[in-house]
């Protein structure tokens, strides 16, 4: 008989050869899943990273194809079940009411495919499709009550994140007061512009300073500094991407009519964003 790992006899053991398969499989998990949280330690919590975007994506890849292969060896440790990230305990830490997960990455055009015929058969062929920017920087959430400002945090682990709110004061496009009294979280992401990178590492390399590595990792470290006027000073950007949770009966039907909401509150949303409609057998953009 056969199982998802392999051939097994009569009694459930696992068929020699397809034994030392498993082992060997045991043995990939293991290294993935070091290699990687040794990884995401530097690029999340340290700010400095060895490898690239790609390279990191490639080794989870690696992880969740195996894992979805050999289901049995998923661990709840695994980097494929937890948003992996921490907080440093020099800030406040914030509970988020609405987990902020992680966005999936994809690598083809087949897996963009998939994932669309995923939806459409479970909500029905006339979806509607939001396409948009996507800008690599620091994930937080802005909490206003009444439309005032009072809460800004990382994500953290995505259950766990840190108070950020007098650096995120500092920046231009977090506004004190939104122009109605609404009660709102917003999801953003906080990055630097390609120009003002440049600008930073100039700098960095004038004082005779290490030189950041990329514009995500820059973004990270500087928001989670102690130093305010230090945020302020290296001109950060800001722009929303997801009203996470809304009270007092503010209500939403679609993702692109949250992003003109928050439009007219005098927020940065992302600049490019097209509403994607189902036309005979393919989608077309508006």
């Amino acid at each position: 008989m056969f199982g998802s790992e392999g051939q097994y006899d009569i009694f459930g053991n696992l068929i020699e050869n397809q034994e030392e398969e498993f082992k060997t499989v045991k043995r990939e998990l293991k290294e993935l899943k070091d290699i990687i949280r040794y990884h995401a330690d530097l690029y999340y919590n340290q700010d400095r990273p060895e490898i690239s975007d790609y390279e990191y994506d490639k080794l989870m890849q690696r992880l969740k194809g195996l894992e979805e292969k050999y289901p049995s060896l998923i661990t709840k440790e695994s980097p494929t079940q937890k948003v992996i990230g921490k907080s440093k305990e020099i800030f406040k830490r914030v509970e988020h009411e609405i987990p902020m997960q992680s966005l999936q990455d994809v690598f083809s055009y087949e897996e963009v495919e998939a994932y669309i015929e995923k939806i459409t058969s479970e909500y029905g062929k006339e979806i509607e499709f939001i396409v948009e920017n996507k800008i690599d920087g620091l994930s937080i959430s802005l909490e206003y009550v009444n439309g005032q400002f009072m809460r800004g945090s990382t994500r953290g682990d995505g259950i766990i994140g840190e108070e950020v709110t007098d650096n995120l004061k500092t920046l231009k496009e977090v506004p004190e007061k939104l122009k109605d009294n609404v009660t709102i979280e917003l999801r953003g992401e906080v990055y630097f512009s390609n120009k003002q990178f440049e600008i930073l590492n100039q700098i960095q390399e004038e004082h005779g300073k290490p030189l950041f590595a990329n514009p995500r990792n820059a973004a990270a470290g500087t928001l989670r500094q102690i130093s305010s006027e230090l945020v302020k000073e290296r001109n950060l950007s800001v722009f929303i991407f997801n009203v996470q949770k809304a009270e007092n009966g503010l209500i939403f039907k679609t993702h692109s009519e949250s992003l003109e909401f928050c439009k007219k509150q005098g927020l940065h949303v992302v600049d490019y964003s097209k509403v994607c409609k189902r036309k005979r057998t393919s989608y077309k953009c508006y």
